[in-house]
């Protein structure tokens, strides 16, 4: 498969998957924010406003945030999270039994 090719599959997956979980949702979102790398993906955003509209879909930077340090901020704030052992999933948000943490950190 040319990397053209594999780079649109992907995207379209993406955009499918995400649209997928709106039915598992308590309500359907009006507004989707999209951070990190897809948020500078066009054709991802033009795929996730089709697949859920009616809501909106906006790329955070549009709304005056950084699409980048949202993702790095987001990832930073679970990593501080796991190294002290609480809890990154919820049963309210996620539907695990318990709330969990993300796995065992080993050390040498």
């Amino acid at each position: 498969m040319a990397p053209a090719d594999g780079a649109a599959t992907l995207t379209a997956f993406t955009a499918a998957a995400i649209a997928r979980i709106v039915p598992l949702l308590p309500k359907t979102p009006k507004s989707w924010i999209v951070a990190g790398g897809g948020a500078r993906n066009h054709t991802m955003i033009r795929m996730l406003r089709e697949r859920l509209q009616p809501a909106s879909v906006e790329a955070a930077d549009s709304l005056g945030w950084s699409s980048d340090a949202m993702e790095a901020q987001a990832f930073g704030f679970l990593a501080a999270r796991g190294m002290k052992g609480l809890p990154l999933s919820y049963p309210a948000t996620t539907g695990v039994p318990m709330p969990m943490t993300g796995g065992m950190i080993v050390r040498p």
